[in-house]
């Protein structure tokens, strides 16, 4: 399949940072042909995952591990806390946000937050066949 005008476009201009924070406006999926600086830039990285969640896989690994940028992202789309950090997958903010979209978070969350109630009842009330995934 041939890449669309779009891609080809983004792709030519990888390391154009003004065009990309135009594109992500309408078509954030388009980061990920951005340089590595592009994907990890707070500014651009935050406003594309308010628009889709899913963009957060192609964000830099230290925006992987902040908390602003996963916030965003999994109010969005919960189940996008698979990318986070192993710091951020023990966050029960970051994890209560994500189960309260997509119960499937508790999957992704760390043995402590599947020992977390709190969590775990979210996650079942998205999703109830999830808790076969709490410690509990």
């Amino acid at each position: 399949m041939a890449d669309s005008p779009e891609v080809i476009e983004a792709r030519e201009r990888t390391n154009d940072k003004e065009y990309f924070s135009k594109i992500i406006k309408t078509n954030p999926t388009l980061i990920e042909w951005a340089n590595e600086e592009i994907r990890d830039d707070k500014n651009i990285i935050l406003e594309a995952c308010g628009i889709d969640g899913g963009v957060l896989e192609f964000a830099s690994d230290r925006l992987k591990d902040d908390k602003d940028v996963l916030l965003k992202s999994v109010t969005q789309a919960g189940w996008t806390c698979c990318y986070a950090s192993d710091r951020l997958k023990d966050d029960k903010d970051v994890l209560l946000a994500a189960s309260k979209v997509d119960g499937q978070a508790l999957y992704f969350a760390s043995q402590a937050l599947r020992d977390d109630k709190d969590v775990v009842m979210t996650a079942v009330k998205a999703k109830p066949i999830i808790l076969k995934y709490a410690s509990f």
